[in-house]
């Protein structure tokens, strides 16, 4: 019986073009300056010193900093400290309404269906956890937060580690076989499988389930099975 509801956001609940060509841009055009007006922010000093240290910088100047997140946000890279302080950049965004987080048609209802029908739900993204309660408060959807019963990102682990599912389970309180997990990625789907949970793949238009795939798959959240 599944009691509870792990999902992704990239490409599951929301389109990956809104974090590639609304998101990152705007971060990207806005650390420079972000960056040299937070240098007396403690969260802030504490993100670029594990930044640096991600890169085995071992003394590095605010320019060399800034050069290295802005190139991680070009590759797209799934570093804590950067999805962090992208985070903080994206608030000051949602906050003066500059965009809304893109939801697939069907994903408020039938979030708000599970929630109903007595299923916790949590996301687990690469997203920070501060950067995916804001994603979820500012949707064209209107505020979802209401439905989510907790966030993880990647300080529990990285998403295509099989141990990453089993802390989340740790702390969620659930046995693993209780917890549906969805995602549109095939190798996060098998880590979660081999931590015992059940697992849905996503594949969203133009994209076709793959033939022999070793998880069901469905085109959206109204096909899934919970």
């Amino acid at each position: 019986m599944i009691t509870t509801i792990l999902t992704d956001i990239e490409g599951t609940t929301s389109s990956i073009s809104f974090v590639k060509d609304v998101l990152f841009p705007y971060a990207r055009a806005r650390l420079p300056a972000f960056v040299v007006t937070h240098a007396d922010d403690a969260d802030v000093q504490h993100w670029l010193h594990e930044a640096a240290k991600e890169a085995g910088l071992v003394s590095a100047s605010r320019q060399e900093i800034i050069d290295l997140l802005v190139a991680w946000i070009d590759a797209d890279r799934k570093s804590t400290a950067l999805k962090a302080l992208q985070g903080m950049i994206w608030k000051d965004g949602y906050a003066s309404g500059e965009y809304q987080a893109h939801v697939y048609p069907e994903v408020a209802a039938r979030l708000r269906a599970w929630q109903a029908a007595g299923k916790r739900l949590y996301v687990y993204s690469s997203g920070s956890a501060p950067a995916q309660r804001l994603f979820f408060a500012h949707s064209e959807a209107g505020d979802l937060t209401p439905c989510f019963s907790g966030y993880f990102d990647t300080e529990i682990g990285p998403k295509r580690e099989v141990d990453s599912y089993r802390r989340i389970a740790a702390a969620i309180g659930v046995p693993p076989a209780e917890i549906l997990f969805l995602s549109d990625i095939v190798e996060e789907l098998d880590a979660a499988a081999g931590a015992g949970l059940q697992t849905t793949l996503l594949a969203r238009a133009p994209a076709t389930c793959p033939a022999g795939a070793a998880h069901r798959c469905v085109a959206d959240f109204d096909a899934v099975e919970a």
